[in-house]
């Protein structure tokens, strides 16, 4: 596999958390494909498109000062199983932290994430986002 090709891979993922942590929902919104997906067991419903994958980010900031917290997205494991020049599928593990003001830090949740990915000009985006927490079956 290319390694630039991968290396934009993992681009996209931290610019993922850097964004969405430090509450700029828009540009988060963003890397996801016009109609993107998020699946997660921890919400009710999925979120797809960009209007609501942007209120679901300014959601998690306004989630993380109603808790006092700072809340961090730490993906590690980052597993590129297949990729072309125009789609790929990517694999992770996803902790999100949260440390109160306080100063005590706790992780919030721990869980696998597995994304299907699309070529937009130059840029990644997810085109799916399937999160599985591990504290649920």
């Amino acid at each position: 596999m290319d390694s630039a090709l991968v290396i934009g891979i993992q681009q996209l993922y931290a610019r993922q958390s850097h964004l969405i942590d430090g509450g700029h929902a828009e540009a988060w919104a963003r890397t996801f494909a016009p109609d993107g997906e998020f699946h997660s067991p921890t919400y009710p419903a999925p979120v797809v498109g960009r209007d609501r994958l942007r209120a679901f980010a300014e959601d998690f900031a306004h989630a993380a000062r109603e808790a006092g917290e700072v809340r961090r997205h730490v993906v590690t494991n980052l597993l590129v199983e297949s990729a072309d020049t125009t789609h790929a599928q990517v694999s992770a593990y996803l902790q999100v932290v949260g440390t109160r003001v306080t100063g005590d830090t706790r992780i919030l949740r721990l869980t696998t994430i597995s994304d299907r990915l699309v070529r937009d000009g130059e840029a990644w985006r997810v085109a799916r986002r399937d999160v599985r927490r591990d504290d649920t079956a």
